[in-house]
């Protein structure tokens, strides 16, 4: 596994990925009934993140 040089499609690879890991921790969270908690930063500083509906995402990551 390498780094992807060209700027729009690691842009777009990251995009996916993103989109993809946030459906498997939501998945996660509901076949296992697990707390699950999620933090993404984009390149660009961009926060993404995912709790599991049953407490707060402050609360599981305490």
């Amino acid at each position: 596994m390498k780094r992807i040089e060209n700027a729009t499609s690691r842009q777009v690879t990251f995009s996916k990925r993103r989109n993809g890991l946030l459906k498997k921790a939501f998945e996660l969270s509901v076949l296992c009934d697990a707390e699950v908690a999620l933090v993404v930063f984009s390149p660009r500083g961009r926060l993404y993140e995912f709790a599991s509906a049953t407490r707060s995402f402050f609360h599981v990551l305490a």
